[in-house]
């Protein structure tokens, strides 16, 4: 029952921002992880940034020092601040939250392009 609502996709050129969010449409107890993953076409999906319930990180070193992931877990809501974007981040990018009891929820997916 549990959907994932993402905004904040869209085209920007390089060098640019954007801030991805998403929303779990119900409270979503026992969260372990909530995370971004992206797929270009003709490449696998490849997990972009995670955060725990306690705080901690983990990003995808091709992203490392330019996107930062947040979340607000009242809400709900996991951030991804996306800067100095490049060409080759484009893709479409998922939103994750992954259970204790190892069940995830996914988003539909949004496009990012970055392109001049």
């Amino acid at each position: 029952q549990v959907q994932l609502v993402e905004s904040g996709g869209g085209l920007v050129q390089p060098g640019g921002s954007l801030r991805l969010s998403c929303a779990a449409s119900e409270t979503v107890v026992g969260i372990y992880t909530m995370g971004w993953y992206r797929q270009a076409p003709g490449k696998q999906r490849e997990m972009v940034a995670t955060i725990t319930n306690g705080g901690s990180t983990n990003y995808a070193d091709s992203v490392k020092g330019r996107f930062t992931i947040s979340r607000d877990s009242a809400k709900n809501t996991v951030y991804l601040q996306m800067n100095s974007l490049k060409p080759e981040d484009t893709a479409v990018y998922y939103c994750n939250i992954r259970r204790i009891v190892r069940s995830d929820y996914w988003g539909q997916g949004t496009q990012v392009t970055v392109s001049s």
